[in-house]
């Protein structure tokens, strides 16, 4: 038996190679090797409720977050798509994304949840 990682995702032992490329039968999950060395090296940044955050994830904003320098705000329940993690953040913002309407953001991670 090999010794295959365990799903980063689902935490499936059941792993396999494709290629260069790892997949998880269970949650269909794929990544390499190399990049979850990569997360390996970084702190892990979770939502509101716990749950860990990836690139490319969805994100639900949990409650009225007012903008600098606009007189709107982005609304509770606000759906924001393909967030990117920014991990050296020294203001807490550690979320990247685009929200329609307002454009390039970044976003605290304890004003979200998972979508």
């Amino acid at each position: 038996m090999s010794d295959l990682p365990n799903c980063p995702k689902c935490d499936s032992k059941y792993t396999y190679e494709n290629g260069n490329i790892m997949v998880c039968p269970e949650c269909a999950y794929e990544w390499t090797l190399q990049k979850q060395a990569h997360n390996a090296n970084h702190e892990v940044i979770k939502d509101v409720n716990g749950n860990v955050l990836n690139d490319g994830d969805s994100v639900i904003v949990i409650k009225d977050l007012k903008v600098k320098g606009s007189s709107s705000s982005i609304k509770k329940g606000t759906k924001v798509k393909s967030i990117k993690l920014i991990y050296d953040s020294s203001d807490g913002h550690d979320i990247d994304c685009k929200i329609s309407g307002f454009g390039d953001m970044r976003l605290k991670s304890e004003f979200v949840k998972r979508a």
